[in-house]
């Protein structure tokens, strides 16, 4: 690596060159940022255009690691080749990037990992000009409130599995985020990019690189690739703001699309508190309502979006119970509509679809419990035996805590949520929350009796669901002796194991609690 600056590129183009006016107007930006709904990303697609059109899009990107405790320490940025046509990835040799809010160290450390490693070439030539890095750089700069080293890649006609081979050479711990750099559909009306970016938002939300293309995403091939990792790591994409140029007065017939997305460990994603209380009232809202309407599903009014977490596509299985028996379960088979929507839906088919029992009564509303999970991307699980299944599916929670999951691990909650499957009921984390006065998203017309919603919030007994929790933990941690007797035993009965044990099939790997 030489000893040499890299110098902006695109300052009094793309974003003003004077440092006041710069932050001032990343500032004014921010006032148009959406709220993420406490969600903590590992990764982010953020914009690259102009800070004028595509700022506030970008803030809402980037503010969840400004408002961290502890911000990333170094970010690794990768972003597409615009001005230059090369093969593969490419780094720039500078040590430090130069922008009108100061200078970036480059991590060194990450540098010559890429380049020994061949993953990327030390090229100054396809930087020159290039905005696509440099636009997520200012943002950064002007918002997290520590300084931070970088790692610039941008990614030429690359195949995404390179792409994915960069990121996991740096893709390191929590001191470390990645930034992927992409607007999405160029040069559409107004209509036809809403109506595409909102295609390629569900594309995202759900995994399915393959589907993507540049006629989506200029960033096509770095997103793919961090999606192939998101799959093999089980990370969770939630749309968080979707915008075109029109928004800000450009030409309606003419617009660039925007889109926020942010990718988080499924194993340490959590609901907030009003988002875990609104998921629930509203499955409960929804029993209240199919119960008058014949077991039919109502369709949900809201006032205003909900949170980014409850409105990305998610599947989900909803567990009923009724004094600690099974009184209904239903999961989805592929994510196919809004997480609230998902979870509402299946609470009323495990109340009135199940074929095992009746169809819930309105009286029994009352003493109804509800368990949701949140279910994970479908990916393969080796093992030949029950036992080996539950080595697999047992945690490293070390390595978890420092953000580094092994690659292939599982963790042990998708045990408790296969055993849920299976009619075993295990409560989710949603018990503790608070309790609310009212009901933000209701079936349309319809009004509901105090009596759901208090069943609808959880109980306030934190103490009581960390036991819950303790004991989950230590069922997943039995010793292979003990899980090798049990099989015997299930083998001996002639009785059915979990849906989450059945082996040799290509299986959805059941998600957690929040």
């Amino acid at each position: 690596m030489l000893n040499e600056v890299h110098p902006a590129q695109v300052a009094g183009l793309f974003y003003p060159a004077g440092a006041q006016n710069l932050r001032e107007l990343i500032g004014q930006m921010g006032k148009g940022a959406r709220g993420d709904g406490g969600i903590a990303p590992k990764a982010v697609v953020a914009p690259h255009a102009g800070i004028v059109y595509s700022g506030s899009v970008a803030a809402t990107a980037f503010g969840p690691w400004a408002r961290r405790a502890y911000p990333p320490r170094r970010v690794v940025i990768v972003g597409p080749a615009h001005r230059v046509a090369f093969r593969g990835l490419a780094i720039h040799p500078a040590t430090t990037w130069s922008t009108p809010l100061g200078e970036a160290q480059v991590s060194r450390n990450l540098h010559a990992r890429l380049a020994e490693a061949r993953a990327a070439a030390v090229d100054v030539r396809p930087f020159a000009g290039e905005h696509s890095l440099e636009m997520h750089l200012v943002m950064l700069q002007s918002m997290l409130p520590a300084p931070f080293e970088i790692l610039p890649i941008l990614v030429g006609d690359a195949e995404p599995r390179r792409v994915a081979e960069a990121l996991r050479l740096v893709w390191g711990g929590p001191e470390t985020a990645i930034a992927l750099s992409s607007d999405l559909s160029h040069f559409l009306d107004r209509a036809s990019a809403e109506e595409i970016d909102s295609d390629t938002a569900r594309r995202i939300e759900t995994l399915d690189a393959d589907s993507l293309e540049g006629r989506r995403a200029c960033g096509y091939l770095p997103i793919m690739g961090a999606l192939a990792i998101a799959a093999e790591r089980d990370l969770r994409v939630s749309g968080l703001h979707l915008a075109t140029s029109a928004d800000v007065g450009a030409d309606s017939s003419r617009v660039v699309g925007y889109g926020a997305f942010a990718l988080e460990y499924a194993t340490s994603a959590r609901l907030n508190e009003a988002d875990r209380a609104l998921l629930l009232s509203t499955c409960m809202a929804g029993l209240a309502a199919a119960a008058r309407d014949h077991g039919r599903v109502p369709a949900l009014d809201f006032d205003g979006r909900p949170s980014p977490a409850l409105s990305s596509q998610r599947t989900t299985f909803v567990t009923l119970t009724q004094g600690g028996k099974l009184r209904g379960c239903i999961g989805s088979p592929a994510p196919s509509r809004s997480l609230i929507e998902d979870a509402m839906t299946n609470a009323v088919q495990a109340g009135f679809a199940d074929p095992r029992f009746a169809p819930l009564s309105d009286a029994e509303l009352e003493g109804l419990d509800i368990s949701v999970s949140i279910l994970s991307h479908p990916r393969p699980v080796p093992a030949t035996r029950e036992a080996e299944l539950i080595e697999a599916l047992e945690p490293d929670r070390r390595a978890h805590s420092r953000g580094r999951p092994p690659a292939g691990a599982i963790p042990a909650e998708r045990v408790a949520a296969g055993r849920r499957s299976a009619g075993i009921r295990a409560p989710s984390e949603a018990e503790g929350g608070p309790r609310l006065a009212w009901l933000a998203a209701r079936p349309r017309g319809r009004a509901f009796p105090g009596r759901v919603l208090r069943r609808a919030v959880a109980s306030d007994e934190p103490g009581r669901d960390r036991a819950r929790e303790d004991r989950r933990g230590s069922a997943a941690s039995l010793s292979r002796k003990r899980q090798e007797a049990a099989s015997k035993r299930r083998r001996r009965d002639n009785v059915r194991l979990p849906f989450a044990s059945r082996l040799r099939i290509k299986r959805r790997a059941f998600g957690v609690p929040w």
